[in-house]
Protein backbone atom coordinates (compact mmCIF):
# COMPACT_ATOMS: atom_id res chain seq x y z
CA UNK A 1 0.00 0.00 0.00
CA UNK A 2 1.32 3.07 -1.10
CA UNK A 3 0.15 6.78 0.25
CA UNK A 4 1.01 10.11 0.78
CA UNK A 5 0.56 12.27 3.76
CA UNK A 6 0.30 16.41 3.12
CA UNK A 7 1.61 18.51 5.63
CA UNK A 8 1.74 22.19 5.65
CA UNK A 9 4.73 23.97 7.92
CA UNK A 10 3.88 26.92 9.40
CA UNK A 11 7.79 28.79 10.28
CA UNK A 12 11.14 28.42 8.69
CA UNK A 13 12.52 25.43 10.71
CA UNK A 14 10.04 23.15 12.62
CA UNK A 15 9.64 19.65 13.72
CA UNK A 16 6.29 18.78 12.82
CA UNK A 17 5.01 15.15 14.88
CA UNK A 18 3.32 12.91 12.64
CA UNK A 19 2.95 9.54 14.59
CA UNK A 20 -0.74 10.01 14.70
CA UNK A 21 -1.22 10.24 10.62
CA UNK A 22 0.98 7.83 9.85
CA UNK A 23 -0.39 5.30 12.63
CA UNK A 24 -3.77 6.04 10.94
CA UNK A 25 -2.09 4.81 7.17
CA UNK A 26 -1.15 1.91 9.06
CA UNK A 27 -4.43 1.64 9.98
CA UNK A 28 -6.06 1.88 6.44
CA UNK A 29 -3.67 -0.73 5.29
CA UNK A 30 -5.23 -3.25 7.38
CA UNK A 31 -1.64 -5.10 7.78
CA UNK A 32 -1.01 -6.27 11.29
CA UNK A 33 2.82 -7.72 10.69
CA UNK A 34 5.12 -5.57 8.53
CA UNK A 35 7.01 -2.55 7.63
CA UNK A 36 6.07 0.90 7.43
CA UNK A 37 8.48 2.89 5.36
CA UNK A 38 8.39 6.51 5.26
CA UNK A 39 10.14 9.22 2.46
CA UNK A 40 10.42 12.60 2.25
CA UNK A 41 10.46 14.14 -1.69
CA UNK A 42 12.08 17.50 -0.69
CA UNK A 43 15.70 18.50 -1.04
CA UNK A 44 14.66 21.01 2.37
CA UNK A 45 12.58 18.93 4.23
CA UNK A 46 13.56 15.49 6.10
CA UNK A 47 12.31 13.09 8.96
CA UNK A 48 13.89 11.57 11.81
CA UNK A 49 12.44 9.24 14.52
CA UNK A 50 12.92 10.95 17.97
CA UNK A 51 11.75 11.83 21.87
CA UNK A 52 7.88 13.11 21.60
CA UNK A 53 7.26 13.73 24.60
CA UNK A 54 9.64 16.47 26.09
CA UNK A 55 9.47 19.54 23.11
CA UNK A 56 12.70 20.61 25.14
CA UNK A 57 14.76 17.85 23.10
CA UNK A 58 13.56 18.75 19.49
CA UNK A 59 14.73 22.62 20.11
CA UNK A 60 17.95 21.04 21.34
CA UNK A 61 18.14 19.18 17.75
CA UNK A 62 17.20 22.67 15.97
CA UNK A 63 19.51 24.44 17.64
CA UNK A 64 22.66 22.08 17.46
CA UNK A 65 21.73 22.05 13.29
CA UNK A 66 22.34 25.75 13.74
CA UNK A 67 25.49 25.85 14.74
CA UNK A 68 26.56 22.71 12.51
CA UNK A 69 24.96 25.24 9.04
CA UNK A 70 23.85 28.41 10.17
CA UNK A 71 21.56 30.40 8.00
CA UNK A 72 24.15 32.77 6.85
CA UNK A 73 27.64 31.42 5.79
CA UNK A 74 29.52 31.63 3.29
CA UNK A 75 27.51 29.43 1.01
CA UNK A 76 28.31 29.39 -3.00
CA UNK A 77 24.24 28.04 -3.67
CA UNK A 78 22.84 31.42 -3.26
CA UNK A 79 18.95 30.55 -3.10
CA UNK A 80 19.02 31.44 0.91
CA UNK A 81 18.28 28.06 1.44
CA UNK A 82 21.74 26.36 1.80
CA UNK A 83 21.81 25.60 4.92
CA UNK A 84 18.28 23.53 4.28
CA UNK A 85 19.98 21.22 2.42
CA UNK A 86 22.88 20.67 4.70
CA UNK A 87 20.30 20.01 7.21
CA UNK A 88 18.19 17.82 5.26
CA UNK A 89 21.52 15.83 4.12
CA UNK A 90 22.49 15.28 8.01
CA UNK A 91 19.10 14.26 8.92
CA UNK A 92 17.82 12.07 6.00
CA UNK A 93 14.87 12.15 3.96
CA UNK A 94 13.44 7.96 4.85
CA UNK A 95 12.97 6.35 7.89
CA UNK A 96 11.03 3.03 8.23
CA UNK A 97 9.54 1.18 11.24
CA UNK A 98 7.91 -2.19 12.20
CA UNK A 99 4.05 -2.47 12.59
CA UNK A 100 3.46 -5.00 14.99
CA UNK A 101 -0.24 -6.11 15.96
CA UNK A 102 -1.20 -3.43 13.56
CA UNK A 103 0.85 -0.90 15.73
CA UNK A 104 3.86 1.20 14.78
CA UNK A 105 6.46 -0.53 16.70
CA UNK A 106 8.27 2.58 18.56
CA UNK A 107 9.88 2.91 21.79
CA UNK A 108 8.23 4.34 24.41
CA UNK A 109 8.84 8.22 24.26
CA UNK A 110 9.49 7.96 20.51
CA UNK A 111 7.74 10.06 17.42
CA UNK A 112 7.92 10.51 14.06
CA UNK A 113 9.14 13.97 12.69
CA UNK A 114 8.63 15.81 9.48
CA UNK A 115 11.88 18.37 10.04
CA UNK A 116 11.24 21.01 8.00
CA UNK A 117 14.37 23.72 7.15
CA UNK A 118 12.87 25.99 4.58
CA UNK A 119 9.32 26.96 5.29
CA UNK A 120 6.57 27.75 5.55
CA UNK A 121 5.46 24.92 2.33
CA UNK A 122 3.00 22.56 1.75
CA UNK A 123 5.06 19.62 2.20
CA UNK A 124 4.14 15.50 1.87
CA UNK A 125 5.45 12.15 2.89
CA UNK A 126 5.46 9.38 1.04
CA UNK A 127 4.37 6.06 3.11
CA UNK A 128 4.82 2.35 1.89
CA UNK A 129 3.62 -0.29 4.02
CA UNK A 130 4.25 -3.68 3.18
Amino acid sequence: MNTEIPIKSRSRTEFINITGEVQKTVDKSGIKEGICYMFVPHTTAGITINEAADPDVVSDIQNELDKMAPYSDHYQHTEGNADSHIKTSIVGASELVFIENGKLRLGTWQGIFLCEFDGPRNRKVWVKIV
